[in-house]
């Protein structure tokens, strides 16, 4: 078994362990070497190509902790990532989409930073994958930004109203209160990302819209940042009314996961059918997420993991 000790600067070594040295654990988790860290020398142990590895990954959280960032277990996760995608981790990890107080915006993916620059560059971004991926919370936080920057003149986030087989009628209260169960993942993002008085003001002054997808029919959406989120549950006839409505100076982002659609069994999801029409067309992107870029809880990933193995299972050929 051979050994490396690298020296680090003690500030280094400090956020490299971590608090109640959490990052130092996860390390270990992630790394088939031996890690070990006492006072500013970090010493590995393993064979060589465990020991490379384990030392461009340390390599790789000392830089970003050399630049001033602040490192926890998770980043860890990120780092793997960007380093499998032979992509540098500053280079996702330094493209802050939104910061507000104590909210800092960043991709923790390459797909995920794939995804951002697929917003900033086209007016049609397609971000498909499965729970947890922030296909919904980035794209909001992008609509945030180009809000405040001046890019658009209001943001309008959307879904259409089908969850488990129920509908609109069925719900107690008035219009607001029935589509606040289909909505609300829309609201949390946007409190996550403005201060509740301002978001609160904005939709006083119709700056930002969160209506059911139906309410988009017949309307033309310019100077607008407008998501659809939950597009698995269209028909191919409401996706296509929806991207009819573009209008000029706008941009749209459509998130779904086609493994859960809840329409009808003998309904086509539009989702899956646009994406065969759309191809090839120019200011039109697709991003596909995979469970590698599951950013919730570490268990959420392997859940998606399983129900991915069962469906190959299930199959036919």
């Amino acid at each position: 078994m051979a050994r490396r000790t690298l020296t680090l600067d003690n500030a280094v070594a400090a956020e490299l362990a971590g608090s109640g040295d959490s990052v130092l654990r996860a390390l270990r988790e992630r790394t088939t070497s031996k890690v070990h860290l006492r006072g500013n020398l970090l010493t590995l142990e393993g064979d060589d190509g465990e020991m490379d590895e384990a030392a461009r990954l340390v390599d790789e959280m000392v830089g970003l902790i050399e630049n001033g960032h602040e490192v926890e277990p998770d980043t860890l996760d990120s780092v793997t990532n960007a380093i499998q995608s032979s992509r540098r981790p500053a280079e996702v990890l330094d493209d802050v989409i939104w910061r507000n107080r104590n909210t800092r915006v960043v991709p923790k993916t390459v797909n995920q930073k794939l995804y951002v620059d697929s917003i900033r560059e086209n007016t049609v971004t397609f971000g498909i994958g499965p729970a947890g991926t922030g296909k919904t919370f980035l794209a909001v936080a992008m609509a945030a930004a180009a809000l405040i920057e001046g890019e658009v003149q209001r943001i309008i986030l959307t879904r259409p109203a089908v969850e488990a087989g129920e509908s609109l009628g069925f719900l107690p209260g008035d219009l607001q209160a029935k589509v606040d169960p289909y909505l609300r993942p829309l609201f949390d993002a946007l409190y996550d990302m403005l201060d509740p008085d301002r978001v609160n003001g904005y939709f006083d002054r119709g700056v930002i819209e969160v209506a059911p997808l139906a309410f988009m029919r017949g309307r033309t959406l310019n100077d607008a940042f407008v998501i659809l989120d939950e597009a698995q549950n269209t028909t191919p006839e409401q996706m296509k009314m929806f991207l009819t409505r573009l209008g000029f100076n706008s941009k749209m982002v459509v998130t779904g996961d086609i493994t859960q659609v809840d329409l009808p069994k003998d309904r086509d999801s539009g989702l899956i059918v646009v994406k065969d029409i759309l191809t090839g067309i120019d200011d039109v992107s697709f991003i596909r997420f995979g469970g590698a870029d599951v950013v919730r809880h570490r268990l959420v990933q392997r859940i998606v993991a399983a129900y991915g193995e069962h469906a190959e299972r299930e199959s036919p050929e």
